[in-house]
């Protein structure tokens, strides 16, 4: 199922909470939305998810509108980051509702998952922990057999095992039903281990979405030993986007074309040079940065 948004706006008041989004997900990918605290990503989810009406634009599922679509809703399933259930019922109880609400609902696969996880089905859901509540909504959302996953911070309060098992099964459903997920997340490591793309969101507006393998084809950091530094013409030559200098040795970020950086680099007689790959933190970093939020180290007092 193809999602896109076309100018998309929410406000709350004088507050512009999503402005003007446009963005494309092809089926059967993973998207990570990343973003500084207060950038609209959880706005944004629930526009995704028909929860929000949009003040402007469109949230499009094959061409189709989410919001008062009870069709469309059927096929997209939103995991909030903060896990709720109806006050005192158990795991059971919720099924029903579930049941009720997705027509791919499977008690097959609830009831495997369930026991997988080892999950009390008639136990309260109000006096599980943490992680098991949100245990309980992969449970949930799995069994419901949605085309499309929303998540937001996903994977808070889970151990690194059931972690791995979660992500085991959303990629299975992924490879046999060609389910799409969108995840939010503040975790850069592992969202870079997990998404085909990534967004990243500020004040609203999307500044960036990418496919991960291209941003690592147009992407490097260059680690080089000078006798004597270089001039200004090196780092034109070789589109230099950002630097840190520490006696001999140069940090660069490079950006645009990557092909021949080692003959750029020789001409200059270095005594010793790495080129390495960005990780998604320093992309993330340096993306921000460009919009003036950055780090700035205070010293307290």
């Amino acid at each position: 199922m193809r999602l896109e948004t076309k100018t998309l706006y929410k406000s709350f008041g004088r507050q512009k909470a999503v402005n003007n989004v446009d963005l494309s997900i092809e089926p059967g990918t993973i998207n990570g939305l990343l973003g500084s605290n207060g950038a609209g990503k959880t706005t944004f989810m629930k526009l995704l998810a028909g929860i929000y009406k949009p003040d402007a634009g469109d949230v499009l599922y094959d061409g189709q509108q989410i919001f008062e679509n009870p069709d469309i809703k059927n096929d997209v399933l939103f995991i909030h980051d903060v896990p709720y259930f109806f006050s005192g019922v158990s795991l059971n109880d919720m099924a029903a509702f579930y049941k009720g609400m997705y027509s791919n609902w499977s008690g097959k696969r609830f009831k495997q998952l369930t026991g997988h996880f080892k999950l009390d089905p008639e136990k309260s859901l109000s006096q599980l922990s943490k992680g098991m509540k949100r245990q309980a909504s992969f449970v949930l959302a799995f069994s419901s057999c949605p085309k499309v996953m929303l998540l937001d911070e996903p994977f808070d309060g889970l151990d690194p095992i059931i972690r791995r098992q979660v992500k085991n099964i959303m990629m299975q459903d992924i490879a046999n039903y060609g389910m799409t997920v969108i995840a939010s997340s503040h975790n850069l490591r592992e969202m870079e281990d997990l998404c085909d793309s990534v967004s990243i969101m500020h004040h609203g507006e999307l500044l960036f979405h990418r496919d991960l393998n291209e941003i690592k084809g147009t992407h490097c950091k260059l680690q080089i030993a000078f006798d004597t530094l270089p001039d200004e013409a090196f780092y034109e030559r070789l589109g230099v986007v950002h630097r840190e200098v520490k006696g001999r040795i140069v940090t660069c970020i490079i950006k645009g074309d990557l092909d021949n950086i080692e003959e750029k680099v020789t001409k200059y007689n270095p005594l010793m040079y790495d080129i390495l790959p960005l990780t998604l933190e320093e992309i993330f970093t340096y993306e921000m940065g460009e919009q003036g939020y950055e780090i700035n180290n205070i010293i307290v007092e």
